[in-house]
């Protein structure tokens, strides 16, 4: 396979149809019109396919104002749930700050972002299968029946995820597909369940795609992701038993977790390894920001760190000492861990020269992987110094998230010039780890806690590898231990322990709420979560989870374009 991977600038589409395309591979082509001629044709459907990957960055043009669309779902994924705070200042992006605080509206810019990033991806598959048929019926030259059902299986699978995003957040959305009119696109009303059309689009793509990348290009889409896909799908539909054979296969076909490094998830250097099950490309290229991890910008770090922009996205003081391990090297699934909680340096006397690390902390090493704290060693920019790299440790607390970063050495390719905020890091979307855990909750379902057992041990057991992160003398920054679960006992220690090994493993990766969600558990975690962070943190106390807080507002504005055939969901 060459090595060649798909960068894509998001297209403008209208309800007409397809108004502009670029596309880039390792090199951006300038932006042009497409006439009908160019479109008609096989190089005019795979540009516009390419457009239609282009939109999986959450980035229709520019570099500000994509957050909430990222890949990465820092934003609706984490800062809702229990593990990230919005971070900057309290007044800085408000909008987000109700997200958080679970009082959002219908105005609120951010979900208006994320449907309309969303839908300018549906309508781009939808041009992709709508082009793709004229030219198939048409006289002229043509693909063979092999590309075709290729390129109408990756633009169905693209549709389905965009159509997926918008599923989890609104629940209730108007299905939009190629058949549709323009004049009966703007006013279809949201009174039915899309999930049956996500999961029909998921499985043409398993079954038509093949096992290797096509065109040989490592950003596209394969057997193996939209397997992955369909059953992450099924699984939030609590089809566990239609969902365990596919997530079986895909780590059959994968290989051994244990042999993957965890630190590969998260660095320039190593992306696109054997864990990565689907990526979403990123790129630098010059100048040009298009093509970058644009949606994670704001989580650039603050005063004297090498990256000095926004200050946002810090995670919890619960989150952190979630990852505190008993003498065995467990969990504390009671939450015991919120006993004595370590806080770093937030509340020190005086100028908070007189800190000093606590390294007989027992810790699962994941922790200086996931956060940086004060006191640590930092990837390779240098111990990490506290407030000196936080925005206001008063409102956001004394962590950063640590994820979404690069190493410094990569500056110089990896970052836009200038902004060093921008990164080409690629975003997981879904992982191996990810995959194992998804199949433990199918086990448990079918009743064999010891095959979810043995896949969360060979989650723990891949974490037991990281090489332990260093103080500032050169010792250990904590009492580094991670043990294996002997037993579970019944189904409902197997399954917290499951959820709790989801939080720890991908923790800011963009899954929590949703998975609080779909466990119906959401306002029991999030309330409790605000009792005890509000203790350190006040800005986060008393928040309050209503049963409509499981899903967010419809954007008014789409509501009123429709005409008011779309319809406001229960609560707001």
């Amino acid at each position: 396979m060459n090595k060649f991977k798909i960068f894509t600038v998001a297209i403008a589409v209208s309800l007409a149809g397809l108004s502009s395309c670029k596309q880039s591979f390792l090199e951006l082509s300038p932006q042009g019109q497409l006439t009908g001629s160019q479109l008609n044709s096989t190089d005019g459907v795979e540009q516009i396919l390419i457009g239609a990957y282009g939109m999986l960055n959450g980035n229709r043009s520019g570099t500000w104002g994509n957050y909430v669309s990222a890949p990465s779902q820092w934003l609706l994924g984490e800062v809702t749930a229990d593990n990230a705070h919005k971070g900057s200042t309290a007044t800085d992006i408000t909008t987000m700050t109700d997200l958080e605080k679970m009082v959002p509206t219908s105005t609120n810019d951010q979900l208006e972002t994320l449907w309309t990033r969303c839908y300018e991806g549906v309508l781009s598959c939808n041009s992709v299968l709508k082009a793709l048929a004229t030219l198939q019926a048409g006289d002229g030259a043509k693909f063979d029946d092999n590309r075709a059902k290729e390129i109408q299986a990756e633009a169905r699978f693209l549709r389905a995820h965009y159509y997926f995003l918008l599923r989890r957040v609104f629940v209730k959305v108007p299905y939009v597909d190629e058949t549709t009119s323009t004049s009966d696109a703007g006013i279809k009303p949201n009174d039915t369940d899309i999930y049956p059309q996500i999961q029909a689009d998921l499985e043409f793509a398993v079954s038509t795609l093949p096992e290797t990348k096509p065109k040989g290009e490592v950003g596209r889409i394969n057997k193996k992701i939209a397997q992955a896909y369909l059953a992450k799908v099924l699984l939030y539909q609590n089809k566990h038993s239609e969902a365990l054979p596919l997530f079986q296969s895909v780590i059959t076909a994968s290989g051994d977790l244990v042999s993957m490094p965890f630190e590969n998830n998260f660095q320039t250097e190593t992306e696109n390894g054997p864990e990565a099950v689907f990526q979403v490309q990123h790129a630098i290229s010059g100048s040009v920001s298009d093509n970058a991890n644009v949606g994670d910008m704001l989580g650039g770090y603050y005063g004297s760190a090498p990256v000095t922009c926004c200050g946002f996205y810090q995670p919890t003081i619960d989150l952190v000492n979630a990852f505190k391990v008993d003498a065995n090297g467990l969990p504390m699934l009671d939450n015991s861990y919120r006993t004595n909680p370590y806080i770093s340096d937030l509340q020190s006397p005086g100028d908070k020269s007189s800190y000093v690390l606590d390294k007989s902390i027992k810790f699962d090493p994941r922790i200086d992987y996931t956060v940086a704290r004060r006191g640590v060693k930092f990837r390779d920019w240098g111990v990490m110094p506290g407030d000196g790299w936080i925005r206001d440790p008063a409102f956001g607390g004394p962590f950063l998230a640590q994820k979404h970063t690069i190493n410094k050495s990569a500056f110089g390719t990896q970052t836009l010039a200038g902004s060093e905020y921008v990164t080409g890091l690629n975003v997981n979307v879904i992982r191996l780890a990810d995959v194992y855990l998804m199949a433990a909750e199918c086990y448990i379902d079918a009743g064999d806690l010891d095959e979810a057992r043995k896949l969360v041990n060979k989650v723990r057991e891949r974490a037991s590898k990281l090489t332990h992160k260093q103080a500032a003398d050169g010792t250990e920054a904590a009492s580094y231990q991670i043990g294996q679960y002997p037993s579970f006992p019944d189904e409902a220690y197997a399954l917290k322990a499951v959820q709790f090994e989801r939080r720890l493993e991908l923790a800011l990766e963009g899954h929590r709420f949703y998975d609080l969600v779909r466990w119906g558990i959401l306002k029991q975690v999030k309330e409790s979560y605000s009792a005890f962070e509000s203790t350190y943190l006040p800005a986060y106390g008393n928040i309050v989870v209503n049963a409509y807080n499981n899903y967010f507002p419809i954007p008014q504005n789409q509501i009123d374009r429709s005409l008011g055939n779309v319809k406001q969901n229960d609560g707001y």
